[in-house]
């Protein structure tokens, strides 16, 4: 009687019914052509295949390993995604059929009780006019300039929820100040934020602000020029709540204040959604 052991070591471990004489360069088994996955030397069977890739040190995608350095390096890395993602929601607005811009913008319907979209007061900032580059290239190089200087100063965090903050109160004022069919893009209410919080903090500090103060004062007046279609009630309402995160930031600056500190914004946040329900405690008039 045949001892059968030379017929197994002669077929595939995976598939008895092929003959192979190809062995597997990690554990020795018999493998067919299917089951044989090229190594630097050789071929290794389907389950070396699983565990080399188990124990193999798991790799990171180079934008996250180059986002994490710049981090790393102090760069302002939350003023240039937010440059960055408006960017690209301005160039899929230019895409005929996906109407980015009716998405997203902001109008005071969208506040009224059985059309309430009130996350349009947020996503406006995302989006520009599209028949004028200029005011897309404007806000993100005046958001290229404040960003910097804003966010080394105050952190990521803290910048961040500036830009956010600021934002909402323009949508705000909006909704109390313009025609609720008129619809308003643009992340001008957060930039005027950022110079608003800019402003206070420099004068808190010592610092000078008149060149600044004539720019907010310049930009605040174009956009009551008639024919320019600005939204000057989003940089009023922007400017003015900017530049209470600002004094909030100012006064609250210690370490041991900082619950204070984000007490206080939660505060204003809480009065900014308050004042975003106005159609449900006040009808249009």
């Amino acid at each position: 009687m045949s001892d059968p052991a030379p017929e197994r070591a002669s077929t595939c471990y995976r598939h008895p019914d092929r003959q192979s004489f190809v062995l597997c360069q990690r554990c020795g088994r018999t493998i067919c052509g299917e089951c044989q996955t090229p190594a630097p030397v050789g071929v290794i069977c389907p389950e070396c295949v699983r565990e080399q890739r188990a124990s193999a040190p798991r790799t990171k995608p180079a934008v996250l390993t180059r986002v994490r350095s710049a981090a790393g390096r102090g760069a302002p890395v939350v003023t240039y995604s937010i440059i960055g993602i408006t960017l690209a929601v301005y160039l899929l607005q230019l895409i005929p059929g996906l109407a980015i811009t009716d998405r997203l913008l902001y109008a005071g319907v969208y506040s009224l009780p059985f059309n309430f979209e009130p996350w349009r007061m947020i996503t406006s900032m995302l989006v520009h006019s599209t028949g004028l580059i200029f005011h897309v290239a404007l806000n993100m190089y005046t958001l290229w300039i404040f960003g910097q200087l804003l966010e080394n100063v105050l952190g990521r965090w803290r910048f961040l929820s500036l830009y956010l903050i600021s934002g909402l109160g323009g949508s705000v004022a909006v909704l109390w100040l313009s025609d609720p069919r008129t619809g308003v893009v643009g992340a001008s209410g957060a930039i005027f934020g950022l110079m608003g919080a800019f402003l206070v903090i420099q004068r808190r500090l010592g610092g000078n602000a008149t060149q600044l103060l004539i720019l907010v004062g310049i930009n605040l007046v174009i956009g009551f020029v008639p024919g320019f279609n600005i939204a000057w009630q989003a940089h009023l309402g922007g400017l003015v709540v900017g530049a209470l995160v600002g004094l909030i930031y100012v006064e609250t600056r210690k370490r041991d204040q900082r619950t204070l500190q984000v007490v206080l914004l939660a505060a204003l946040v809480l009065v900014l959604l308050i004042l975003s329900l106005r159609y449900f405690f006040f009808p249009v008039f």
